[in-house]
C-alpha cells in the first residue's frame, strides 16, 4: 500500500537530507492564530470539514507560540495589542513564517484610527499577504500553501545577522466579486 510495497527489500533510495527535512517541515506546519475580529470567524471555518486544513497538514493549531512556527494574524491590531503579537512573535522558534490575513492586518482596513495600527508589517516581518475583508478559507488556505511551496524550495533570505527577513508576497483574490443589485447614491434625497 506505502512505499514500502512499491520497492523491493532490498533496495536504496536516496535523497538529500536538506530535502528530506523541508518535507518533514512543509507537511507539519502548526499555526499559531491571533485573530482579533471576523476574520477569526474565517480562520476558524478554514479548520471544519468543509475546508479540511488537515489535507496540508496545519489542522494543529497551537495556542502556545513555543509550539508554532506559523504566525496568523487575523484581524485589526490596536496599540494595545501590538505588544503581546510582538512577544508571541519573538518566543516562536525559528524558522517561523507570518501569514497578514485581510485588510485590517495588512492596511488597517476602515479603521483609520488612533488606536489601530495601520499594518502589522510595520512591526513583524510578514511573509503572506491574504487578501479580502474578511477573506474566504480558500485565501488562506492559499496563503498556507504559498509559504509551504517557500519551505519547499528552502528560499529563506537571511539578513547579515542571521535572522529570515520577510518575503512580503501578496496573494490575488482566487474569485470575482458580484455587481451590487442596486446602484449606490451618496447625499440621495
Amino acid at each position: 500500500m506505502g512505499l514500502e510495497s512499491a520497492l523491493p527489500s532490498d533496495s536504496v533510495l536516496t535523497t538529500s537530507l536538506n530535502r528530506v527535512v523541508n518535507w518533514a517541515r512543509r507537511s507539519s506546519v502548526w499555526p499559531m492564530p491571533f485573530a482579533t475580529a471576523c476574520c477569526g470567524i474565517e480562520l476558524m471555518a478554514t479548520a471544519c470539514s468543509r475546508f479540511d486544513l488537515a489535507r496540508f497538514g496545519a489542522e494543529v493549531m497551537r495556542f502556545s507560540p513555543r509550539q508554532s512556527d506559523l504566525l496568523i494574524v487575523a484581524g485589526r491590531v490596536s496599540v494595545k495589542t501590538l505588544p503581546v503579537l510582538q512577544r508571541i512573535y519573538a518566543q516562536m522558534a525559528e524558522p517561523k513564517w507570518v501569514i497578514s490575513m485581510g485588510a485590517c492586518a495588512s492596511t488597517g482596513g476602515v479603521f483609520d484610527t488612533y488606536a489601530v495600527v495601520q499594518g502589522v508589517d510595520q512591526f513583524i516581518p510578514v511573509d503572506v499577504y491574504v487578501p479580502g475583508c474578511p477573506p474566504r478559507p480558500e485565501m488562506l488556505i492559499e496563503g498556507i500553501m504559498a509559504i509551504q511551496r517557500i519551505i519547499d524550495e528552502d528560499n529563506i533570505p537571511r539578513d547579515p545577522s542571521g535572522k529570515r527577513r520577510a518575503l512580503n508576497i501578496a496573494l490575488r483574490p482566487n474569485y470575482e466579486p458580484h455587481a451590487q443589485p442596486l446602484p449606490v447614491t451618496i447625499g440621495a434625497t
